[in-house]
């Protein structure tokens, strides 16, 4: 990033104060100016569109009445009006015609626009069984889209006589992808599959095993037809054993596949209630003459889900598991239900029976110690304290205040050409998808974002989450950064801290904690995990706006303190959002004994299961209490804010309050300075992010 476009970007903050020249640079980031806001005038700048208004006005009109070009020819030359085209063409796409659709994917095919319509025409296509125009229309990248196309490209092959042999291939590898359902539009193509003797004995029962692997008996008994009447019989035996086991299954034939199935539905049972799928194996094991690998199977689902819920019969299950079916999951829980009991020597030796990249995550490097620690190996744990500082996250900050050191971050900020920056806000697509997002089409405009990061370079997509960023679309860094377009890992992004920690509304942050008499660096963090600053943020739940709040909550805040409630939408004001929000973390606070861990708990998962588990375990220490949360999201949230609460600290002030006060719900002490092992970290690293990206919370918790 230019130091240009660093400082006109991050308009919210001050110069960066320079890192000392020395073995290990501290590092800090400046306190905040008198300019307020977010990103701000550079290459990658807002650009004055006065004609969006009117743009998105049009698009409204499409979609409720049809497009119209007369009434909307002052935009004719606008970037997004194919997107307005696009809108009144899926109003009427039951009724048109071929040469309207041939035009538009005349003209905007290979844009966003274009191939957003081009799925929307071949599903059209086919619900008419106009095969032809679903082959005319047709590119490869749909299949890979949807399954429920793939097959639609198919059947069109079949119907119009092109089902040679790449068609038997194709139609195979689709039967073959796994054991899940299917698309109701993929049963025409599995039967004249069938038609041709293609669809064989062999695999029909691929499927079935997939399926019983998947706990899916329906799609086992509509694989198994065709097959002989005593195979099938069987077959559908089996399906019924998955679906609820049954005393039969005891004179199936002795076969690897007898077995295996019984095993998956045996563990299927012991997911659902544990002692019963416990009770049950040894009967169907001896029967059949089960492998350590079947028996492996059912036990550790009977153990995954007691241990899930810290039930009395957890240690018992744990250990009746072979070690060969332990895998990282049911590692890590073997340390987690240990340290709900407080059996520190139990808990030490399950992470030393972890793996070495298991046990070498800062993580388990960090209970490892804490257990060396209070069993009396201090050697043991201050090494590893030490090699858990290193790593920028909940764990590694935590190690450092337990030894005095520093907090580790080795921030990247590259020094890209203006020139260069420019190019990419004035790509096509780039310029599209601000647009839209600007105009509140989100997933229009992540279709044109994809469309252009998969053509672009590394660099290239870094400098395009500035752009986003610029134009207020934070939430970029976090699925855009770590990993390329094509899922391969790019670690030294994530040391690309002032893109992935975006500061927005920090006038309004600071305000309101002040009000509050909370840490505005908490305050910001609950914004980056719940919405990454996305003020139109919608959760499944309706949890709403920059803090996810859920209307409800809203209006009984806004009551408390007297202000007028303007309705849920009054929500996706963010100085609205952010008084709301900010009052109800003290009301928590307030509520749970001033304890920042359990009022970020409850934040996200509720009074009730915090309430069992504050009486589960009563008076454990911080770090203990939130590793041993039951539910997966909220144990793992509750370390990400408080983690991003030391980042943004660091954003804000420079330095930052001890990880181990934060967690007290302490606002003053002894503050922390960041250092950076390398004396300069010009060269990316592999170092690992300080926490997990987020989605907007769901308000849905899964245990395990």
């Amino acid at each position: 990033m230019s130091p240009r476009l660093l400082i006109t970007t991050l308009v919210t903050l001050a110069a960066c104060i320079a890192p000392a020249a020395m073995g290990q640079s501290t590092l800090a980031w400046p306190a905040r100016n008198a300019a307020q806001g977010g990103a701000s005038a550079s290459t990658a700048a807002v650009r004055p569109d006065a004609q969006l208004p009117r743009v998105r006005s049009a698009i409204e009109a499409a979609e409720r009445d049809g497009f119209d070009a007369a009434s909307f020819a002052d935009i004719a030359g606008h970037p997004l009006y194919g997107w307005v085209e696009y809108a009144g063409l899926r109003h009427d796409i039951d009724s048109v015609s071929s040469e309207r659709a041939n035009a538009f994917l005349q003209r905007y095919g290979g844009q966003a626009a274009g191939e957003a319509f081009r799925e929307m025409w071949v599903a059209a296509a086919a619900r008419r069984k106009d095969w032809s125009t679903v082959l005319a229309a047709w590119k490869p990248a749909l299949g890979a889209r949807s399954s429920d196309l793939r097959c639609v490209q198919l059947q069109a092959r079949q119907v119009l006589g092109r089902d040679d042999a790449q068609w038997i291939e194709d139609a195979k590898a689709v039967w073959r992808a796994g054991g899940k359902p299917l698309p109701a539009t993929c049963d025409p193509v599995f039967d004249a599959l069938a038609a041709k003797g293609a669809l064989s004995g062999e695999l029909r029962w691929e499927r079935i095993e997939k399926a019983a692997e998947e706990w899916q008996p329906g799609v086992m008994r509509a694989a198994a037809r065709g097959l002989p009447p005593e195979e099938l019989a069987l077959a559908n035996d089996y399906a019924a054993f998955v679906d609820a086991i049954h005393p039969r299954a005891l004179d199936w034939p002795k076969t690897a596949r007898s077995r295996r199935i019984a095993s998956h539905g045996l563990a299927r049972l012991a997911k659902s209630a544990p002692a019963t799928g416990e009770t049950q194996l040894p009967k169907y094991a001896q029967a059949l003459g089960f492998t350590d690998e079947e028996r492996g199977r059912v036990l550790y689902q009977a153990a995954l889900w007691t241990v899930a819920s810290y039930e009395p019969e957890s240690a018992q299950r744990l250990n009746a598991v072979p070690a060969a079916s332990f895998d990282d999951r049911l590692h890590e829980w073997r340390a987690r239900e240990a340290m709900a009991r407080s059996d520190w020597p139990a808990a030490l030796a399950a992470i030393r029976a972890m793996g070495a990249k298991q046990r070498n995550d800062a993580r388990w490097q960090y209970f490892e110690a804490r257990l060396a620690q209070r069993t009396g190996d201090k050697a043991a744990a201050q090494r590893l304290f030490a090699e858990a500082a290193k790593k920028p996250e909940f764990h590694g900050f935590l190690a450092a205040d337990e030894i005095g050191a520093p907090y580790t971050l080795c921030p990247w900020m590259p020094e890209d050409a203006p020139a260069d920056e420019a190019a990419v806000a004035r790509d096509p697509a780039i310029v599209r998808a601000m647009g839209l997002y600007r105009i509140e089409r989100k997933g229009w405009a992540t279709r044109e974002w994809d469309e252009a990061l998969s053509r672009f370079t590394d660099a290239q997509r870094r400098m395009a989450v500035e752009v986003a960023q610029a134009n207020g679309w934070f939430d970029r860094a976090v699925f855009a950064l770590g990993k390329d377009p094509k899922g391969e890992a790019r670690p030294d992004e994530l040391r690309l801290y002032t893109l992935r920690f975006p500061l927005h509304h920090d006038a309004t942050i600071r305000r309101e904690a002040a009000a509050n008499r909370i840490d505005p660096a908490w305050v910001a963090a609950e914004i980056r995990a719940e919405s990454v600053f996305d003020p139109r943020a919608r959760s499944q739940a309706n949890a709403m706006g920059l803090m996810q709040v859920l209307p409800g909550t809203g209006a009984s805040v806004a009551s408390r303190l007297g202000l007028p409630w303007g309705g849920a939408d009054s929500l996706y004001n963010p100085d609205t959002n952010i008084v709301l929000g900010t009052a109800y973390l003290r009301q928590l606070l307030d509520q749970y004994g001033g304890q920042p861990y359990f009022a970020i708990a409850g934040y996200n998962a509720g009074p009730a299961p915090l309430s069992r588990w504050r009486t589960q375990r009563p008076g454990m220490d911080p770090d203990f209490w939130i590793e041993t949360i039951s539910y997966k999201e909220t144990r793992e949230y509750v370390a990400r804010v408080l983690a991003f609460s030391v980042l943004y600290d660091w954003r804000l002030n420079g330095d930052a309050l001890r990880l181990t006060d934060r967690l007290r719900g302490r606002t003053e002490g002894p503050r922390k300075k960041f250092v950076c092992p390398m004396a300069t970290a010009p060269a990316p690293t592999a170092a690992p992010p300080a926490a997990a990206p987020a989605k907007p919370a769901t308000r849905r918790k899964r245990r395990s």
